[in-house]
C-alpha cells in the first residue's frame, strides 16, 4: 500500500468555527461551494471524490496541528469538531484525522 496524502490542519490562533471552517477548506482544498458548517463539514470528510489530488487513491490522513487553545477557548466547538472527525473517519476508511500532540 502507498503512503497517504498527509495534509495539516493548523489551528494556532484560530478565531472561532469560522475561521476552523475557513481553514479546513483551504488545507483539504475543498470547493468553493463548501458550506463551511459541521454537516458539509462530515460530507466533505468523508466524501474522496472532493479530496486532494491522489488522495481518494492512497487515503487521506488529516493531522490537526496546534488545536489546544481553540479547545480551551471554543469547547463547544471544539467537542462537535471531535465528534464530526470520529464520524466522518468510521464512514470512510480512507480518511484518518490525527491529533498532533506536540
Amino acid at each position: 500500500m502507498t503512503d497517504p496524502c498527509v495534509v495539516t490542519l493548523d489551528l494556532g490562533g484560530a478565531t472561532g468555527k469560522a475561521d476552523l471552517m475557513d481553514r479546513v477548506a483551504r488545507a483539504l482544498t475543498l470547493p468553493d461551494w463548501f458550506g463551511r458548517n459541521w454537516d458539509a463539514l462530515a460530507d466533505s470528510l468523508a466524501d474522496p471524490t472532493v479530496w486532494p489530488p491522489g488522495a481518494a487513491e492512497r487515503g487521506l490522513l488529516v493531522v490537526v496541528g496546534d488545536w489546544r487553545e481553540y479547545a480551551t477557548a471554543h469547547p463547544h466547538e471544539w467537542t462537535v469538531a471531535l465528534e464530526v472527525f470520529t464520524d466522518a473517519s468510521a464512514r470512510e476508511p480512507l480518511l484518518t484525522v490525527a491529533l498532533a500532540v506536540v
